[in-house]
């Protein structure tokens, strides 16, 4: 397709307009204005190329279109990744509705254009060795470093979400029994196995450090897990006392609370868990969130057969 030298006016000027609303009104960041005019301006060069001189002339299927083009690439430009192409449908849609409340057309052309899904990321999990030396960087009986480490074995022991780790109150945890209950998203309850790992270092730091942590704060704290100071810990102490042992064992960087819960549910489905009692265990109201998991042992399995069978490759 042949590109004119330039846009007609009004379409010039639609896009105009709606850039210095997003700047003056709006009061978009320039970075991301950048953005927007650039791909508004592939949208009109676009639309130009398609014989299209006022903004009323743009059709549903001219917007689909471009949609199309931008994931399979066209004049010579390489096909855009989905969130790329998404971006420049979020931005040509908020053209078309802004012009459609301006009273510059009648109809909202891209309304029934939606942007493409981003391709779903893997959830990332650390090999056992990894998780196993990441645990064992905690050493010593002071009451810091074995609450350290009992957080540590909870989150991997129990793929327990970090906001659920740092609200378990002592009511919560039954080491006899051997569970604990959770408070996950929208304050939904559930029960979870604690294995012996985690037993073992909760039942140390509940007799032999927390009282000395809570002795601290001189004030009665129902918190599992506290500060130095006698308080409940915050979300970010947490992760700091996850990345602190990730430097420690020398681990990558890539570790976070929730690669401790991808790691659990990877490691359950590999040891021959069915997905169901995943889902229960991880607290996901639906089983098509737990689903992902199931295609990381896919990829593994890929990677095994790929190396070992003879004609994989």
């Amino acid at each position: 397709m042949t590109l004119p030298t330039s846009p007609a006016p009004a379409l010039s000027a639609a896009l105009a307009t709606y850039l210095d609303h997003l700047a003056v009104e709006r009061g978009m960041a320039q970075n991301t204005l950048v953005s927007y005019r650039r791909d508004l301006e592939r949208y009109i060069q676009y639309l130009t190329a398609a014989g299209v001189s006022e903004p009323a002339e743009v059709s549903p299927a001219m917007v689909a279109q471009f949609l199309a083009g931008l994931r399979a690439g066209d004049d010579g430009r390489v096909p855009l990744a989905a969130s790329s192409a998404a971006r420049a449908v979020v931005a040509a849609r908020g053209w078309h509705k802004f012009l459609a409340m301006e009273g510059v057309v009648a109809l909202d052309a891209s309304r029934d254009v939606h942007p493409p899904s981003p391709a779903k990321r893997l959830p990332k999990a650390l090999p056992v060795h990894e998780i196993t030396a990441l645990i064992d960087s905690v050493i010593g009986d002071e009451p810091r470093q074995l609450r350290d480490r009992a957080i540590l074995e909870f989150l991997y022991g129990t793929g327990a979400r970090i906001s659920e780790v740092i609200g378990l109150d002592i009511g919560d945890v039954d080491l006899d029994q051997q569970s604990a209950k959770l408070r996950g998203k929208g304050s939904k309850e559930r029960y979870v196995p604690v294995g012996s790992y985690a037993k073992a270092a909760l039942a140390a730091y509940v007799v032999r450090g927390r009282p000395a942590l809570l002795a601290a704060g001189g004030r009665s704290n129902h918190a599992v897990f506290l500060n130095a100071r006698g308080g409940r810990l915050t979300r970010q102490a947490a992760w700091t006392i996850l990345r602190s042992a990730a430097e420690r064992s020398g681990v990558v960087s890539r570790v976070s609370p929730h690669t401790m819960r991808h790691s659990f549910a990877t490691h359950l489905l590999e040891g021959g868990a069915d997905i169901r009692s995943v889902q229960e265990l991880l607290g996901h109201a639906s089983v098509t969130t737990t689903q992902v998991y199931t295609l990381v042992t896919i990829e593994a399995l890929r990677e095994v057969y790929a190396t070992s069978h003879p004609r994989a490759r």
